[in-house]
């Protein structure tokens, strides 16, 4: 019983309901919607195993891994969205699911930019007389002042290690999440100072906002090399699935926690929250699924050599040394 509230109803209170209660109370329009999202996931995780296939017989062996990675972003995530809306008491997990696999994906989507030039090796040759630009978002947007660094070997280690260290510790903080939530320590509901979670989320968060600088910055320096292999659509999707699977997630989640979002039983409003959060994302990233689909199914042949002159396909971003 809520004290604010004393006329709440019995099942607005409690845990998500269980799949068969679920399946037991659909209405006609429920079982439409529940179907047609499930038929959304289903065809994502098909378009991406097509995709899977497709890259392993065209494209490079050195690429052929990063770029299934990144591709499975918004597949594997419509599908956790997809398990977590029929099974409700699974959400945190599901959830969990998803933001490891993203991790993982900040970390190939920066590597996927190297490779996409040639490697390494190519990427410092092709880029010895140039300099990054580190003030760029989401941690020194505002930071014009900042100095640019000169590529070397030290600064592209740095970078990786900067989008490295999410995917290991966001894996990390969630096995932890868990254990915690075993012992009835952890629950996202419990905002209070002596809760686990108020600790890791925030945490967490700067994990995020420190791996996706890195990421930034590769990108503001090969957006123009890379023009031609559609790097900036790609770039656009993959912060799509960021603000979509993340931010989107956390506001609804909140506002859910906040009694915002009315509950519906059996859902009580978290709950209801947690599954219009499922439901978008499923939509969501079925779109997203059809549209990478079409930005990674090219061909795969080597950037050509970086010219000397003006031609804005091949060059990167030069930057003044007195910068």
């Amino acid at each position: 019983m809520n004290g604010t509230n004393p006329t709440m109803a019995p099942g607005c209170t409690g845990k998500p309901p269980l799949a068969m209660d679920i399946i037991l109370q659909l209405d006609l329009f429920g079982i439409i919607l529940y179907s047609v999202l499930t038929f959304m996931a289903s065809v994502s995780m098909l378009v991406f195993i097509e995709e899977c296939v497709y890259i392993y017989r065209k494209v490079p062996t050195n690429k052929k891994s990063i770029i299934i990675w990144v591709n499975g972003a918004a597949p594997v995530i419509a599908t956790m969205s997809c398990l977590g809306m029929w099974i409700p008491r699974a959400t945190m997990f599901t959830d969990m699911t998803s933001a490891c696999y993203f991790a993982i994906v900040v970390f190939k989507f920066l590597i996927m930019m190297v490779e996409e030039v040639g490697g390494d090796e190519a990427f410092l040759k092709r880029a010895g007389r140039h300099k990054l630009r580190i003030s760029t978002g989401p941690c020194c947007c505002c930071c014009c002042c900042l100095p640019h660094v000169a590529i070397t070997r030290r600064s592209l280690f740095l970078l990786k290690l900067g989008s490295f260290q999410f995917a290991l510790l966001k894996i990390v903080f969630t096995i932890l999440s868990i254990v915690l939530y075993t012992n009835g320590t952890f629950d996202l509901a419990d905002l209070s100072i002596t809760g686990a979670a108020i600790w890791i989320n925030p945490f967490v968060g700067i994990l995020t906002i420190i791996a996706l600088w890195p990421v930034a910055i590769m990108f503001m320096h090969l957006k123009t090399a890379l023009r031609t292999l559609k790097i900036i659509p790609k770039y656009a999707m993959y912060q799509l699935v960021l603000v979509l699977s993340q931010l989107q997630t956390a506001i609804i989640n909140i506002l859910a926690l906040k009694g915002t979002i009315a509950c519906a039983p059996p859902f009580s409003a978290a709950a209801r929250g947690y599954m219009m959060s499922q439901q978008l994302l499923i939509l969501e990233m079925f779109i997203i699924t059809l549209v990478t689909r079409l930005l990674y199914r090219r061909l795969y042949e080597p950037l050509p050599e970086e010219e000397r002159d003006d031609n804005e396909n091949t060059k990167m971003v030069a930057l003044p040394d007195s910068a």
